[in-house]
């Protein structure tokens, strides 16, 4: 595997295994993924806290099915926010995609199983574009895997914005009409389901920059000045870890644009 660019501000995180334990809740409560047993898998999401992605997704993977979740999320955040090469990116979304898909036939009743399956299709959906991904049937499979996760696990919040996000996408790209009656997408439901998420953790940047993105998609200019004040929200915050570190520059970027 060639070496990965690296998080910009590595060495600003240092998280160990005993702090990463001990801050578990407040780190994890978009995902609501459970505290690991293994040593060896709480040490591969002390790299993801830290920023170091790569070594997170070897030590995950290397560690078998118990680090499956930490090695998907950590390839997805890399991927998102750090990988400039659309085609590698593209590649590593598919690759977290099939590899999340296989962990929920096997064990289905992990909501991060499904939740990381939506996740990489949703954003590989969006490099491809929405409308293409919807033609391939993507859209099916993302709505149906954010479902089975938010019903195994109704306080995965992050999921709440993944779906919120994936409604108010398919409306903004084929109309109202089209969206409910072809995908099942609702307005009033997705902006539901961006409140709901922000009542499971209302300290979360990417929900604030989601639902801000998703009163745009959904309501259009009159709500610019809502969703401006969510992303100012967002961008204020003080990250506590590397992740939400990318999720506040997101922000401030937003911003910019």
């Amino acid at each position: 595997m060639q070496p990965w660019v690296a998080f910009p501000h590595l060495g600003q995180y240092r998280f160990t295994a005993a702090s990463v334990a001990a801050q578990w809740a407040r780190l994890h409560a978009g995902d609501a993924e459970p505290p690991p047993s293994q040593p060896a898998v709480l040490a591969a999401w002390v790299r993801l806290h830290n920023g170091e992605f790569q070594q997170a997704v070897a030590e995950g993977l290397a560690a078998g099915d118990a680090g499956l979740t930490v090695a998907n999320k950590a390839t997805c955040m890399y991927a998102n926010y750090l990988e400039k090469r659309e085609q590698v990116r593209l590649e590593l979304l598919q690759e977290t995609a099939r590899r999340a898909e296989a962990q929920a036939a096997r064990d289905p009743k992990n909501a991060n199983a499904w939740y990381w399956h939506a996740y990489a299709l949703g954003r590989y959906s969006q490099g491809i574009s929405v409308s293409r991904a919807l033609a391939q049937g993507l859209g099916g499979r993302i709505k149906e895997a954010l479902e089975r996760a938010i019903k195994l696990q109704p306080r995965h919040a992050d999921a709440h914005f993944a779906l919120g996000a994936f409604h108010a996408e398919v409306i903004d790209k084929v109309g109202t009409l089209v969206a409910g009656m072809t995908y099942g997408a609702k307005k009033e439901l997705g902006l539901r389901l961006f409140q709901d998420g922000l009542g499971i953790h209302p300290l979360s940047v990417i929900g604030m920059i989601e639902y801000g993105n998703g009163l745009l998609m959904l309501e259009g200019e009159d709500r610019l000045q809502e969703a401006t004040a969510w992303y100012e929200q967002a961008a204020r915050c003080e990250p506590v870890d590397a992740v939400e570190r990318l999720h506040v520059e997101l922000a401030r970027a937003e911003l910019v644009d």
